[in-house]
């Protein structure tokens, strides 16, 4: 089944958009066209079977003047979020034979009676009043062009539509588009006579070229274009919800005068006060939280980007001293995210972020996973190194003090460090603040489930004190788990050294000229370097790489060469302040005894200023 999005346009010279969504919820089809037999073409693939069309536009005018009483009807509950309806009756030129909605369904040959629950419908919709039940917005979002509202404005205000459809990826129904199977058209607009280009691909440009013409907007007609699809998008999401949860659509008016269908308005929302205009009034304005999300969605992008090198920075951190790790991960706030953050409210119904701009702090996150407790201090003390810790929270310190097991996580706020020189490539993270999360691999399964539980789920009441009792239960046995294999850990970096012969490593009976296998390599570095920690399993994929590049193709060339290797050298002058895996002994060791060779090869392209600093350090004259 197809649910599909027109967002018609009054007058035929005007571009309608059209949205097709599949019955996962991916976005199948974008354009905008114009004429009637555009539209008709375009939907022609989707409307053979089951299919729902919803419709910006009156499907059914009867009235003479002023408003259809559904109207009348969805005025009552949303002119006062500026979403009522315009009035629609047969006095307008544009009625009076007829409507161009009603007319594009006849052909279409689809019923126009919602209640009558045919396979083949069409309904008529409304996204203003969608976006305000959808996403509980105070006002309407101003994105249309009217008197008084210049580019900026109109395009911040699409871009934090664009963003809260975005984050409906995690809603029920989720709406998919990006990703594989979506759209994947170039731009937008079809020539007259034509349809646009494309189709279904991997990529999802459609919508993403989209978010870009709206970025790079230099004109009020550019957007226009873009906001006829989006308020397509809008309309399909609208099919696809009423046929997913039909008991939370509110239909208004009826099939005879005319129906128009939208998420149900929730009973307890109420719109934004409006700005106090009186000269004696000097009273602080109200929270914005609409001015917030769309300063935040003109950011995004760029967030996303810094994003990426943090990530980039605080994963180079860790693997250059040596951190065996199970995953380094990161994430931007999302618009749809951060809009429904700051509209948060506090107990006693105030916002709990009035400056949602500057005090909602983790819209740049990272997560560190670790496999014992011990690594996780490792990894703050490491950041704390390299970066400027704002802010460092022990959740689990935390819980531990109040005398309970619970959630279990180090939080930092880190920032580039300003009595540092900036690394070529971070400029854009100057001033720029993220959220580091660490935790062990046991405490991360602990969050996720009671996350998965709580916060995604319901737990009936008559339950709710035996699950608090069993999370508190599993959270103190993974507390104990943890301390035990950090004594493992521990108990396997004894200070006695063993030579490679004894730890019965042989050479593997394959072919030498395919190099050291990283198994082979893994078990041999366990006993030469009996007292460092495991490495990552890539990481000895990828310094086996290295040892082939050099021409040490077994074992026994790795074992003669780290026998001319002073490590006592090595550890004077690199200055371990945490035990290295194994895998950057090596690699410290093969950088002393290769020196600018071992700088030069192919697979060091992508740190050779950093070997160089380690380089130059380990031929620092001793003191």
């Amino acid at each position: 089944m197809f649910h599909i999005g027109v967002d018609l346009a009054w007058g035929r010279r005007q571009p309608t958009g059209v949205a097709v969504l599949d019955d996962e919820g991916r976005l199948v089809q974008l354009a905008a066209v114009r004429t009637d037999e555009e539209i008709l073409a375009l939907l022609a693939p989707y409307v053979d079977g089951p299919c729902t069309v919803a419709l910006d536009a009156p499907l059914v005018v009867t009235n003479p003047t002023g408003n259809r009483p559904a109207e009348r009807a969805l005025n009552a509950d949303f002119a006062r979020f500026d979403a009522g309806a315009h009035p629609s009756n047969t006095g307008k030129r544009e009625f009076a034979d007829g409507t161009r909605g009603g007319a594009l369904a006849e052909r279409l040959g689809l019923d126009l009676d919602p209640h009558a629950h045919s396979p083949r419908a069409a309904i008529e919709v409304y996204p203003h009043a969608a976006t305000i039940s959808l996403f509980r917005l105070g006002r309407t979002l101003k994105y249309k062009n009217k008197q008084g509202r210049d580019l900026e404005q109109l395009r911040g205000e699409l871009l934090v539509l664009m963003g809260l459809l975005e984050g409906l990826g995690g809603a029920e129904p989720a709406l998919q588009l990006t990703g594989p199977g979506t759209y994947a058209a170039g731009v937008v607009e079809a020539g007259v006579g034509g349809v646009g280009e494309g189709g279904a691909g991997e990529g999802g440009a459609g919508w993403t070229a989209l978010r870009r013409q709206v970025q790079h907007a230099t004109r009020k007609s550019e957007l226009r274009v873009v906001e006829d699809q989006v308020d397509a998008v809008v309309c399909a999401y609208v099919a696809l919800f009423a046929a997913r949860r039909p008991d939370e659509i509110t239909s208004y008016g009826d099939a005879a005068t005319g129906m128009i269908v939208t998420p149900r308005l929730p009973e307890d929302h109420q719109p934004t006060p409006r700005p106090r205009r009186g000269p004696q009034d000097t009273s602080p304005p109200p929270p914005d939280p609409v001015g917030a999300v769309r300063e935040y969605a003109l950011r995004h992008p760029g967030l996303v980007r810094a994003g990426e090198e943090f990530l980039a920075m605080v994963t180079g951190i860790l693997d250059d001293a040596g951190i065996n790790y199970l995953t380094v991960t990161g994430r931007t706030k999302t618009v749809a995210s951060f809009a429904e953050k700051a509209r948060r409210l506090g107990l006693d119904g105030e916002p709990l972020y009035p400056d949602a701009a500057r005090q909602i702090a983790d819209t740049i996150g990272l997560r560190v996973i670790t496999y014992v407790h011990g690594d996780v201090d490792t990894v703050a003390d490491l950041l704390r190194e390299q970066l400027l810790v704002r802010d460092d929270r022990d959740m689990g310190q935390e819980t531990a003090q109040e005398g309970r097991f619970g959630y279990a996580s180090r939080h930092l706020q880190v920032a580039l460090d300003p009595e540092r020189p900036v690394a070529a490539g971070l400029e854009p993270l100057v001033g720029l603040t993220a959220q580091v999360q660490i935790r062990t691999v046991l405490q991360h399964a602990w969050a996720e489930f009671e996350h998965d539980i709580r916060y995604k789920g319901s737990i009936p009441e008559e339950h709710a004190h035996d699950f608090d009792r069993r999370f508190t239960l599993a959270a103190g046995l993974l507390e104990l788990a943890d301390r035990e294999f950090s004594t493992i850990r521990d108990t396997l970096r004894a200070p006695e050294r063993r030579t490679p012969s004894d730890t019965g490593v042989e050479e593997a009976a394959t072919d030498p000229r395919a190099g050291i296998e990283p198994r082979d390599l893994a078990a041999f570095l366990a006993g030469q370097y009996a007292e460092a920690g495991w490495s990552r399993t890539d990481h000895y994929a990828w310094i086996a790489g290295l040892t082939h590049e050099l021409g040490l193709l077994t074992l026994a060339d790795l074992a003669q060469t780290l026998r001319e290797v002073d490590e006592t050298v090595i550890a004077e002058r690199m200055d371990y302040r945490y035990p290295p895996g194994a895998v950057r002994r090596l690699d410290d060791a093969l950088l002393l005894a290769f020196g600018d060779a071992y700088v030069a090869l192919h697979g060091n392209a992508h740190r050779r200023d950093l070997l160089d600093a380690r380089l130059a350090r380990l031929h620092a004259p001793p003191g």
